[in-house]
Parts: C-alpha cells; structure tokens; sequence
C-alpha cells in the first residue's frame, strides 16, 4: 500500500504506462504523443488529472479506451496486491479510488 501521495501517484504512472506498453512501444509513445495535443496532458500529469486521460482515450480509441482503463485498473490492483473486480459503469477515477480504498481496507485488516 502506497506511504503517501507521491508513492500513489508513481504507482498510477506505472500502471498507466504498462497498460499503453500492451499497444507496443511505439503506439504508447504515440497516445502520449496524441494526449499532450488532444487534451495538454503528458505522462506525469496523468495521475492528477485521470479525468483529462479518460477523455483523451476516449477520443484516440472511442469506445475501445474501456480496454486500456481496465489494463490499468488490472495492473494498479497487482502492484496494490488486491483481486481486480470488473465494475460496469465506473470511471477510472472512480474505479481508482475503489482500488486505493481496498488496499486501505486490506492493510488495515492484515495490521489489526
């Protein structure tokens, strides 16, 4: 479980760029690429503004950006060390926070 904001947002980095990294290196640089143009944002900026990055892959991928939030969903709960959930619905700042909520819920059950 993440110490502090800096550690959680260093985790969200890498879970985003492992999941684009699925698409090959040269497409993950291109989405990087195509976000600072769509939506002003680069790599680090991501983490604070997870809003902005769905948008973005909206309108790179439409309806296929679903695929990549899951990806980073999926790798966030395997650095976290929780069971990945599908949820319908959800935004990725939503889903996020159900991930940061339940590595929370977990540490504090395995401390007590």
């Amino acid at each position: 479980m993440p110490q502090d904001e800096k550690q959680t947002k260093q985790l969200l980095t890498q879970a985003v760029d492992q999941a684009l990294l699925t698409l090959g290196e040269s497409a993950r640089e291109a989405v990087y690429f195509h976000l600072q143009k769509i939506v002003s944002l680069t790599k680090d900026d991501v983490p604070d503004n997870l809003d902005a990055f769905e948008k973005g892959l909206e309108k790179i991928f439409g309806t296929g950006a679903k695929m990549i939030e899951i990806a980073v969903i999926k790798n966030l709960c395997q650095q976290l060390a929780i069971e990945f959930e599908e949820k319908k619905n959800i935004s990725l700042v939503d889903y996020v926070n159900w991930a940061m909520e339940k590595a929370r819920a977990k540490e504090a059950k395995s401390l007590a």
